[in-house]
């Protein structure tokens, strides 16, 4: 078995946004320092950022992330986007709610052409996400 993940990279605010996106999803959130590892060689400014973040969520979803090291250049997420599926059109809504505070919803999550309901969105921390109710078959 293989398993996909999003791993989201951030410039200084890992800790903040994988425990915002822990608010939003649920779930367990698991966060390791630059600290946790001393006899690897960092800048010591990097000590207490993130250099690894694991959510898993009670239905199933992961998502990963740490914080760019400063001797490391960082570019903001462009040309991809997390998308989340559900049958589930209260825990879609909930998702969608959650993610837009701050953000810039794209398309409006709202019932789409082919049946299901659907939105885009960019959240506070520049993260594309597309949600999605699944219509019941």
């Amino acid at each position: 078995m293989a398993t996909l993940t999003p791993y989201l990279s951030f410039r200084d605010n890992a800790r903040e946004a994988m425990t915002f996106y822990q608010s939003v999803l649920g779930g367990t959130l698991d966060l390791v320092e630059f600290s946790m590892f001393p006899d690897m060689p960092q800048d010591p400014a990097d000590a207490g950022k993130i250099m690894h973040s694991w959510l898993s969520t009670d239905d199933g979803m992961v998502l990963a992330g740490s914080d760019t090291p400063t001797g490391m250049e960082y570019q903001a997420p462009q040309g991809v986007s997390v998308s989340i599926s559900t049958d589930d059109a209260d825990r879609a809504q909930e998702i969608w709610d959650g993610l837009a505070s701050g953000g810039t919803p794209m398309m409006p999550f709202e019932d789409a052409s082919w049946g299901d309901r659907f939105g885009m969105l960019v959240d506070r921390f520049g993260v594309s996400w597309m949600i999605s109710a699944n219509r019941p078959q």
